[in-house]
């Protein structure tokens, strides 16, 4: 693969993960202690990123570095209690010339996941209530 080419794929990744998280360009600066324009230029696929830095910013994701350099376009991101689950699936399609369908189509796959992940918490936390009436029921037995 062509170095040029792999520097702005992995910028791409990188800028999709930002945007998932809701962090400006500027925020993701900072969290790597470092200008917005140098930050910029590995967004754009301009700046040779070092393997270091790579992994500054997968641990910024809460992601591992295979992670960060195994996305695809059809990997979904679930961000939910401050983990950061990886869901390969259908997801957004970068053909698309409509950038308001691209975000569109994100955010409705990512509240789907979240719906889902809120799901299985209300699930355990139903069993849980349950495990509490029944010890209040055996302590009022006694």
């Amino acid at each position: 693969m062509d170095k040029d080419v792999l520097k702005k794929e992995i910028g791409t990744k990188i800028r999709q993960m930002r945007t998932v998280k809701g962090w400006s360009r500027e925020q993701m600066a900072d969290k790597l202690e470092m200008s917005a324009s140098n930050y910029g230029n590995i967004e754009r696929g301009e700046a040779d990123i070092g393997v270091i830095r790579l992994t500054e910013i997968a641990e910024i994701f809460d992601i591992s570095l295979y992670d960060l350099l195994g996305l695809t376009d059809k990997t979904v991101f679930n961000f939910t209690n401050n983990k950061t689950k990886t869901i390969n699936t259908v997801g957004i399609n970068p053909t698309s010339n409509n950038v308001s369908d691209i975000n569109l189509k994100h955010e409705l796959e990512k509240s789907a996941l979240l719906l889902k992940e809120r799901e299985n918490e209300v699930e355990i936390l139903k069993v849980q209530i349950s495990q509490l009436q029944e010890i209040n029921t055996l302590l009022k037995k006694e």
